[in-house]
């Protein structure tokens, strides 16, 4: 493998849903089509997808994470240990905008790996897809551990009977960094070489009204916030070399509507700490706060993917001013350090983001012209 993620022009993983999917989900919870018959359909529409990415002249590709319902819960659902639930409540965070479903997770039992987790064999299917094709590198996307560390911990619904389960909280973080590392080589097995971890707990941790909802109930965000950094990193301990992962810190994204606010500052330095080989940052508006928190990037072997393009909207970026800010962000950090991707995923739910699919190439296009036009190698 001569490619090296990330890529100057990245994407973060999820693309919208083709109409013939959206018919063949609503067919299967109807009854009308089998299990199978619901695969042979996503099958399809994920070929197509690659097919798409590799004509737009991506150097990686993804399944779109078109066999989801949402872009963590399917995943975490599926770790032994842990369990979806329909809340009475709903979804335990209220977007501004339209809200998420009533669907969530909790631990109901000790966390470990499952070597029969579907994901893997999704992995398969895509990886065999490109498998021949050496200009392409097929990234799996998962949520990060600290996913579970929110759920529980810092924004439960009062469900959670982790205390119970694990009477020492320690146990509890062994455990989620255990379970992550077999998960890692358990898609390195299968020929992954490019993972990343999507991950809306930093945002969470940095949103000032969040951190005042923490403190009043006795938690310290920043106590917290070096807990994750150092599960994750326990999580990447002995991880192959040739392997990369990632991270995509997240403020919220279903159906163009978002959950947090804020700079990265108050979690800056606890999030460099981590030993990912990227970061994949939304910078796409003012929520996102300066470049500043970026001083404490320190892993000169590692990246930062600014997530500079919107997905949530139609509106095409000026490409002006989309350089104007890489270079701002130059200031801080190295520009042979520095790549380009949209802020999230187009469809982190199966509804997706209010944009077309011409925008959506759109964007991608872009992105690539833009990487061109900055880095001579991308």
């Amino acid at each position: 493998m001569t490619l090296r993620a990330p890529f100057r022009s990245d994407i973060v993983g999820s693309f919208l849903r083709p109409d013939t999917l959206h018919q063949a989900r609503r067919d299967f919870e109807g009854g009308r089509i089998s299990a199978s018959e619901l695969t042979d359909i996503e099958d399809h529409a994920i070929t197509d997808l690659v097919e798409q990415q590799r004509a737009a002249g991506l150097s990686v590709v993804t399944d779109g994470e078109f066999r989801r319902g949402f872009w963590h819960i399917d995943f975490l659902e599926h770790l032994n240990g842990i369990e979806g639930y329909v809340p009475e409540s709903g979804y335990n965070q209220n977007f501004k905008g339209k809200a998420a479903p009533s669907y969530n997770i909790r631990v109901n039992d000790h966390i470990s790996f499952n070597p029969e987790h579907p994901f893997l064999s999704h992995y398969q299917f895509l990886h065999e897809l490109v498998a021949d094709d050496e200009s392409v590198v097929a990234k799996a996307t998962i949520p990060a551990p600290t996913m579970i560390i929110r759920q529980e911990i810092l924004a439960n619904d009062g469900s959670s009977n982790l205390e119970n389960i694990y009477p020492n909280v320690e146990d509890f973080y062994r455990d989620l960094a255990a379970t992550y590392r077999d998960t890692i080589q358990a898609f390195y097995t299968l020929g992954c070489r490019y993972l990343q971890l999507d991950d809306t707990n930093w945002a969470f941790l940095a949103d000032a009204s969040r951190r005042q909802a923490l403190a009043e109930n006795g938690i310290d965000a920043d106590e917290i916030a070096h807990i994750c950094a150092k599960v994750l990193n326990e999580s990447l301990q002995g991880a192959p070399e040739d392997l990369a992962i990632t991270t995509h810190v997240c403020r919220g994204n279903h159906a163009s509507s978002w959950l947090f606010s804020g700079g990265y500052e108050p979690v800056a330095e606890a999030l460099f700490s981590t030993h990912f080989d990227g970061y994949f940052l939304e910078y796409d508006n003012e929520r996102a706060g300066d470049f500043s928190p970026l001083r404490h990037w320190h892993h000169q072997d590692s990246c930062v993917v600014l997530g500079l393009v919107t997905s949530k909207f139609a509106e095409l970026e000026d490409s002006a001013k989309i350089k104007a800010r890489i270079q701002e962000a130059a200031e801080y950090i190295p520009l042979e350090n520095l790549c380009l991707s949209p802020q999230c995923g187009f469809a982190s739910t199966c509804e997706g983001n209010k944009v077309s699919n011409e925008d959506q190439w759109k964007k991608i296009g872009l992105i690539n012209q833009i990487a061109k036009e900055i880095w001579a190698d991308a």
